[in-house]
């Protein structure tokens, strides 16, 4: 079933930033206890998972984690999806893999990324998740506003068109909180961070982030394309009386359709 309206009024909203541990333990706390069953994991195990999902364990290890597995991910990653489960004692890590006859049928030479990657991301990673969606009313993600403009106005709690919810804990965290959290914590880092990959997805369409460049520049490199379609960009609402000329039109991107 769907979160109801007065279910969806007691999760945190715009005005409230989780940002601190103890604030996101609180949320996370609350959340779990009041939707037992009805809450699920999204986690790339890329540079960033860590944080979250060392969260999640401390308040429940059996919380279903949901990783896709979409066939294009650096070796690297899938060692550290192993690594940092069994490090963290995650107890139910479901791998999500695309359709083999979907596969087969539209990317038979592995080459629909080169020119479709909407198409690419569509099959290895929205459908396969799609499959799932049903069976949990909220989704929690490790998404934060620091990392894109498409971000900047990230919710906590964001309401979605089948009357589920994406729950973003960690949108008010910034980069040092993030840093030092996984100091503190002796959390293992993903190899290729330190390898200049500061956001990590599939091999073909990732890249290092040079100097200067936002955290998730290294995606897509050169296309337009920000997403791979398991979230929208959130749209930025100006402030009365700005200046729309001199308003940053990424941030202001329209919301786009799910592939």
């Amino acid at each position: 079933m769907a979160v109801s309206e007065d279910e969806f009024q007691t999760l945190p909203h715009q005005g409230v930033v989780a940002a601190s541990e103890e604030e996101t333990g609180r949320v996370l706390a609350s959340v779990l206890a009041r939707f037992p069953g009805r809450v699920a994991v999204i986690s790339s195990f890329g540079a960033e998972s860590a944080v979250l999902l060392a969260q999640i364990a401390a308040q429940d290890k059996a919380v279903p984690v949901f990783f896709l597995d979409t066939g294009r991910h650096f070796p690297e990653t899938l060692a550290y999806r192993d690594e940092l489960s069994q490090h963290l004692g995650l107890e139910d890590v479901r791998t999500l893999q695309p359709a083999r006859k979907e596969v087969e049928y539209r990317d038979p030479e592995g080459q629909l990324v080169a020119f479709d990657p909407d198409a690419c991301c569509a099959l290895r990673k929205v459908e396969p998740l799609d499959v799932v969606l049903p069976e949990f009313d909220i989704w929690v993600t490790g998404r934060k506003r620091m990392q894109a403009a498409t971000r900047a106005a990230l919710p906590v709690a964001e309401r979605q068109a089948d009357g589920s919810v994406k729950l973003n804990p960690l949108a008010g965290w910034s980069e040092a909180q993030i840093a030092d959290f996984m100091k503190e914590k002796a959390l293992p880092a993903h190899p290729l961070v330190a390898r200049g990959y500061r956001s990590i997805g599939c091999e073909p369409c990732t890249r290092p982030v040079g100097a200067g460049e936002d955290s998730r520049a290294g995606r897509w490199a050169g296309l337009a394309k920000t997403e791979c379609g398991l979230h929208r960009p959130v749209p930025v609402t100006p402030p009365p009386g700005a200046d729309k000329e001199e308003i940053s039109a990424t941030a202001l991107l329209a919301e786009r359709p799910v592939e």
